[in-house]
């Protein structure tokens, strides 16, 4: 089949799939409590796509060009029976790596039956050690332990780990070393993501943000790091390695370097949404192609269609003013 590339080359390799909207946490900077109150109105389970459709969508995007995947929320742990929808997406023909992202509160009760469905990677999101701050920022209250509890319980089953940890400035900063020390002493890469205005409503400013550039002077007042190379096109994380050591730390650094460049992901909403950017204002609507019997060759024109035209650079262009005034896709109905 044709190679699949947008306008600036980029080709699709990535799928990014929300499995459902809903989150058990109401983290400040993507599901505020305020905003995501009690009375909200999340899509119904008849506005999801079935399991059936997502692999059926998982395998035509294999078909041009897709070989990763990562399963996404939300919080991906409360869908029903998500170790069944691993399985069959482990069998595609194609798909090389299959991750997940969570916050880690289910983990104890699903991490083993995802491992066996054949799942080996997670991204397990967590911004402070304090349990007060790590309360305040999840909106809930939640201490950490029993995030870290279940990071280790998933550590010992045989999962490769990885850490999300979104700084913003005066807010969680202060957990920077801490964080480090930790998961450098349990060889789990921690990841420092910048404070991204992802959505409309987490209200986000440039003055809020902690650059990779101040992170890793943190970092180096405390530890020597050296640098690592990437491992492959697309890679989104610059990383660093504890010199001496098999533990790693990465950046993320949508806001003081794009990388917008070398993005190479798709990502699908829980309702069947095809998005091109994780800063999109709208999306292909996947959905009505496969409820209205259209056939796999259509839907493989149509999106490779989407991303012919694709030229998404929004963290290139990015201006206080765009920040304001361009209405985005919320992190939780899109996915991180």
């Amino acid at each position: 089949m044709k190679k699949t590339v947008d306008k600036f080359s980029r080709p699709l390799r990535d799928l990014r799939i929300s499995v459902t909207d809903r989150c058990n946490f109401r983290c400040t900077y993507c599901m505020p409590k305020e905003i995501f109150g009690d009375d909200y109105e999340f899509l119904s389970s008849s506005s999801l796509l079935t399991f059936a459709e997502i692999h059926r969508l998982a395998t035509l995007f294999a078909q041009l060009g897709v070989d990763k995947i990562r399963l996404t929320g939300g919080e991906p742990l409360l869908r029903e029976n998500l170790p069944h929808l691993v399985e069959r997406l482990e069998k595609i023909e194609g798909i090389q790596d299959i991750g997940l992202t969570t916050n880690g509160i289910l983990l104890g009760k699903y991490a083993k039956p995802l491992y066996e469905a054949g799942l080996k990677r997670l991204n397990v999101s967590l911004d402070a050690l304090d349990p007060k701050v790590f309360g305040l920022l999840n909106g809930r209250g939640t201490k950490p332990d029993i995030v870290l509890q279940h990071i280790t319980q998933a550590q010992k089953i045989g999962f490769d780990i990885k850490v999300n940890m979104v700084v913003q400035k005066g807010i969680n900063e202060q957990e920077i070393i801490p964080l480090a020390t930790y998961f450098k002493e349990r060889e789990i890469t921690l990841r420092f993501i910048e404070f991204m205005d992802v959505g409309n409503d987490n209200d986000w400013s440039y003055e809020k943000v902690v650059t990779k550039k101040e992170i890793l002077q943190k970092l180096q007042e405390n530890f020597e790091l050296e640098a690592v190379e990437p491992g492959y096109f697309g890679e989104v994380a610059q990383r660093y390695r504890y010199k001496g050591t098999k533990s790693e730390v990465g950046f993320i650094t949508s806001v003081s370097e794009s990388f917008c460049s070398s993005c190479t992901r798709a990502r699908v909403s829980s309702d069947g949404k095809l998005y091109t950017c994780l800063f999109a204002s709208s999306g292909f609507d996947l959905r009505s192609l496969l409820r209205s019997g259209q056939t796999d060759t259509h839907i493989i024109e149509a999106i490779q269609s989407v991303w012919n035209r694709r030229e998404d650079r929004y963290s290139d262009e990015r201006t206080a003013a765009t920040a304001k005034s361009r209405h985005k896709i919320n992190m939780s109905y899109i996915g991180g």
